[in-house]
């Protein structure tokens, strides 16, 4: 699972201490005149910022799917199939007030009597299955595999490079906010004395007209600072939260002598090994909210007056706890996939990914068996902000290797939007490639449910991936005839082509258009998707 820090890590620490159905009369929407469309100068609203990834473009001027533009006008009260949706995640919060009525039940296993009812190789998965055990925090494969001295010496030699690099880096990190934190928290307590006020605006900051040097410096740190949130409270949550993650990099991430699987029992590099885990895939502590949010995303209840509404209605999510804070394992996912196709997934999300995979062949072969068995497979392309083309900069699970022929027609690898049409679309932390990158999607502040009945904003890959879960869960309940390959090729054909030139990984310097960084150039919509599904569907449109 790859963390997205805040700006307050990447890039403020160190200024900070050197200051101290669709009917057939329905039209998609127009794609050859787009990039006419006039920018959004005005902030989000509070309303906009939650929702920006179902807006329309052409409506609100906002890079979304257009996911309420399809209920409304190609919806509407149509009864669709239910379909399994997988969410190969860390463990969901199963209890969660918008998940819990949209939960994929086995109704052929019998709770808690330690049997495998069903004979499904499972004992006890109600609602998904369990390959961690109680195991939670890990290493980065590339740690891994130094600590147990796999792959040739190339690849070691590889390995150690990689780790001396990021130690380094993440120890800088962890020196610089040790230092920062302090600093902003008592200019924070200056400037609120100075204003008679704990609750201060930036233009009440703004205003302060410093009778010494010392004030002076006060102002101009939580001017900063106020750049990074609405709040200065906001700001300190976020750069403990960041501080917080460093830590765990270098911990559990990043250290050699960790070993996290341990307590689970298992090989995990013996595939044959599948004796483990057990039929409770929870999240285990509050901090594991990942998977709780991508499902949101997906599928959380619509219309109910909670929370937030997911993409996606006529869905059932089943759980799989397969991703720990760190790398997962090869094993946990080949079984993983295949567990969710065998337990009847039509589609499998999988908000994860890494650099190094040990026994990649074991998941291409799962890939492989979900595609003969007409299951979609919706992956995070990564959040690196580099060319995924790059041989220097691989992400794993992919359908092809070495930027090779496509193995596999049922995967669909998506990179990450943010709410800002224009030049500033792609999300600075988004990998892409044209080969290794098919669409993109809303990925960048992302507002969707959380551990403990708690919704907040996350943004990743991890949640443009999800987006296009739940617009492939809309066109396989509505037209349930269609295979994963043609629903695949729906969403690549029939997404908004963005023509200007994009920033790439953040960096001013790198632009290019998204036809040159994604292999369909185009950003997922839904209202399209289902006008070209319905004309899949009646043979009306050739594929």
């Amino acid at each position: 699972m790859t963390r997205i820090f805040s700006k307050s890590v990447l890039g403020l620490s160190a200024s900070i201490i050197l200051m101290g159905c669709g009917a057939t009369t329905l039209v998609s929407t127009p794609i050859e005149n787009i990039d006419d469309t006039p920018l959004k100068v005005s902030d989000l609203t509070e309303t906009e910022k939650k929702t920006w990834g179902h807006k329309d473009l052409i409506t609100d001027t906002i890079p979304g799917m257009s996911v309420d533009k399809a209920y409304t006008e190609i919806i509407g009260t149509k009864k669709g199939e239910k379909v399994i949706v997988a969410v190969l995640d860390s463990g969901m919060d199963l209890k969660h007030e918008d998940l819990d009525d949209v939960l994929w039940t086995n109704t052929d296993e019998k709770p808690g009597n330690g049997k495998d009812d069903d004979n499904n190789g499972y004992i006890d998965d109600i609602h998904g299955y369990n390959f961690l055990g109680d195991s939670y925090n890990e290493q980065l494969e590339y740690t891994r595999m130094l600590r147990l001295g796999l792959g040739d010496a190339a690849t070691q030699a590889k390995a150690k490079a990689e780790l001396d690099k990021e130690y380094q880096k993440f120890l800088g990190y962890k020196n610089q906010m040790e230092q920062m934190l302090p600093v902003v928290k008592e200019a924070d307590k200056a400037i609120a004395a100075h204003l008679g006020k704990e609750d201060y605006t930036k233009k009440e900051v703004a205003a302060i007209k410093p009778d010494d040097e010392t004030l002076g410096r006060n102002k101009s740190i939580i001017m900063q600072m106020l750049t990074y949130g609405d709040s200065i409270d906001e700001v300190i949550e976020s750069i403990e939260g960041d501080t917080k993650s460093v830590a765990e990099r270098l911990n559990y991430n990043l250290n050699k002598d960790f070993n996290g699987r341990e307590i689970v029992g298992d090989d995990p590099y013996d595939i044959n090994d599948t004796d483990y885990g057990d039929g409770n895939p929870q999240n285990r502590v509050e901090d594991e909210s990942h998977g709780t949010h991508v499902a949101g995303i997906i599928a959380a209840e619509r219309n109910n007056g909670k929370g937030v509404n997911g993409v996606a209605n006529n869905v059932a999510l089943m759980s799989i706890r397969a991703v720990p804070n760190g790398d997962e394992y090869d094993k946990d996912i080949a079984l993983g996939i295949r567990y969710a196709v065998d337990n009847g997934a039509k589609i499998i999300n999988a908000s994860f990914g890494k650099s190094f995979s040990p026994n990649a062949e074991w998941v291409y072969e799962a890939l492989k068996y979900a595609a003969k068995k007409d299951v979609l497979f919706v992956h995070a392309a990564g959040n690196d902000g580099a060319d995924l083309d790059d041989p220097n900069h691989p992400n794993f699970p992919n359908d092809q290797i070495n930027n090779g022929a496509e193995f596999a027609d049922n995967v669909i690898t998506v990179g990450a939007l943010a709410p800002k049409y224009g030049s500033e679309i792609v999300a600075s932390f988004s990998n892409y490639g044209d080969i290794n990158v098919d669409v993109f999607a809303p990925g960048d502040k992302v507002y969707s449910t959380m551990p403990n009945n708690e919704y907040d904003f996350q943004g990743g890959t991890s949640m443009a991936a999800p987006a296009v879960a739940g617009v492939a869960a809309l066109i396989r309940s509505y037209y349930p005839k269609l295979s994963a390959a043609q629903v695949k090729k729906i969403l690549m054909q029939s997404g908004l082509t963005v023509k200007t030139s994009v920033i790439l990984g953040g960096d001013a310097s790198k632009n290019s258009t998204l036809d040159k960084v994604s292999t369909s150039g185009k950003i997922v919509n839904a209202y399209n998707a289902l006008i070209m599904a319905d004309g899949v569907s009646r043979g009306k449109i050739k594929l």
